[in-house]
């Protein structure tokens, strides 16, 4: 029996096969392709028509190949969303959060509802990007006054595949509209700042059945399947995947790094509030208490820059070989979206002529630091002792960063899976189908079957 994931980051996407034999998970990747937000009449804003058609490309050749899923389920990046009409059509464009839009939309918010009261409610950390100050943006410009019903970007992907409209619990706990304590919309937020609160469906948890493929899809695909939800926020799937404990801090390295630890109980202190941290939902309904650290996009954007005429691996021996020792903020609102990212660093940094090596080991450093820094605030916030790092993601390939995160934490560190994401999403597949398979059992099928290495 095959499982198919559709593992979608900002900048790209794959489709991965994955079939149990003999109590071991294998995988296959079967189709990969390019994402990125573009801009438009001076907006940055995702193709969707681009990304749904990726999304059934990619589904076909399963088709091609001779191996049929089962199942089939999709995680994206979290905060973006597809508001729809009463008549059921997209109102567009579906704009990016890398998008300058909601600049002034934090203080806006917070006049009406004071930080403090809204992070006690949501725990979610204060990004100019979240959903929520969004939509705040979308009800000044008028765009959400004719909107019936929204959906996060891997719901809507679902829906063009099934025709069912489903919400589901780990995406939208990245909105900051979500009752941490109660695990639903909060309409009392959503009342206060103007927002209708019907626009949101019952939120479902993952491994829940959304629909089967419509006939347009089944005679494009060649094939029906089920369509469910895994935990579609890319995050929360590559947790379910990590095998981690509850003195263990993980690294999900992506374009993001999103580091914390997994908790039974969201942690709205003021002090978790100070540190911006967020309890974010996870596979059954743990809490993801983590920060949001600008990761592989830093050096995605440099080598861009650069007309990628280095290889990622030139790049990280060329700050090997620097020994720079400035650092930057990567949670700085100046490298979310800048024209051009060395100039953004070498102007953060004061240093407009910095070599290109110096701006790399910057990053490195920065990047360690920060992953230092939020190890011990984990300790000191939620009031846990970590012994050991595990780093999972694309990102986990960077064998300098590895090296340099066991440095800096003075932490164990371990890494792999590399397909994490993907991995936690056929996790919830394979206990939708398999009711005697938990989060325990899964977890400890990805640990026999991947590689999990040691930083030495």
């Amino acid at each position: 029996m095959y499982y198919l994931a559709i593992d979608i980051g900002a900048s790209s996407g794959r489709h991965i096969l994955g079939e149990m034999k003999n109590g071991r998970l294998e995988t296959t990747e079967v189709y990969r392709f390019e994402n990125g937000f573009k801009e438009q009449n001076g907006t940055l804003i995702w193709d969707i028509e681009k990304l749904t058609s990726d999304v059934v490309n990619g589904i076909a050749e399963c088709k091609k190949l001779g191996k049929i899923p089962e199942t089939v389920a999709i995680d994206t990046w979290g905060v973006d969303y597809v508001l729809f009409d009463n008549e059921n059509k997209e109102i567009l464009p579906c704009v990016s959060y890398r998008d300058s839009r909601t600049a002034a939309a934090v203080n806006e918010v917070f006049a009406v509802i004071p930080k403090e009261e809204l992070y006690a409610k949501t725990g979610i950390q204060t990004q100019a990007y979240n959903t929520i100050f969004q939509l705040w943006c979308d009800k000044k410009s008028g765009k959400l006054q004719n909107a019936t019903r929204l959906l996060m970007m891997p719901e809507y992907l679902s829906y063009r595949l099934t025709g069912v409209m489903k919400n589901e619990y780990t995406n939208a706990s990245t909105t900051g509209l979500v009752n941490a304590e109660n695990k639903v919309i909060d309409k009392e937020i959503c009342a206060r700042l103007g927002i209708n609160a019907e626009i949101f469906g019952e939120l479902n948890l993952p491994s829940t059945y959304i629909g089967s493929f419509t006939e347009e899809i089944k005679e494009k695909v060649g094939f029906d399947a089920k369509v469910i939800f895994c935990p579609s926020h890319d995050t929360a799937s590559a947790v379910a995947a990590c095998p981690v404990d509850e003195n263990s801090v993980f690294i999900s390295s992506g374009t993001w790094s999103l580091v914390g630890t997994e908790n039974l109980y969201p942690v709205t202190t003021p002090a978790a509030m100070e540190a911006n941290f967020s309890n974010e939902g996870g596979i059954n309904y743990r809490f993801r208490f983590l920060k949001n650290i600008m990761g592989m996009w830093l050096f995605q954007n440099i080598r861009k820059n650069l007309d990628k005429k280095f290889t990622y691996d030139e790049m990280m021996q060329m700050a090997m070989e620097s020994s720079y020792d400035k650092l930057i903020d990567p949670t700085d609102d100046c490298f979310l979206a800048p024209e051009n990212m060395v100039e953004a660093i070498r102007a953060y940094l004061g240093e407009s002529e910095l070599p290109i090596g110096d701006v790399l080991k910057s990053v490195y450093i920065s990047l360690a630091t920060s992953y230092k820094n939020t190890v011990e605030e984990i300790e000191q916030v939620a009031g846990k002792k970590v012994n050991r790092v595990a780093i999972v993601g694309g990102g986990s390939k960077d064998a300098y960063l590895n090296k340099l995160t066991k440095e800096y934490t003075g932490r164990r560190v371990t890494v792999g899976p590399t397909e994490g994401t993907a991995i936690g999403n056929l996790i919830a597949q394979l206990m939708y189908v398999n009711k005697d398979i938990d989060l325990s059992s899964a977890r400890e099928i990805v640990i026999n079957t991947f590689d999990i290495q040691e930083v030495e």
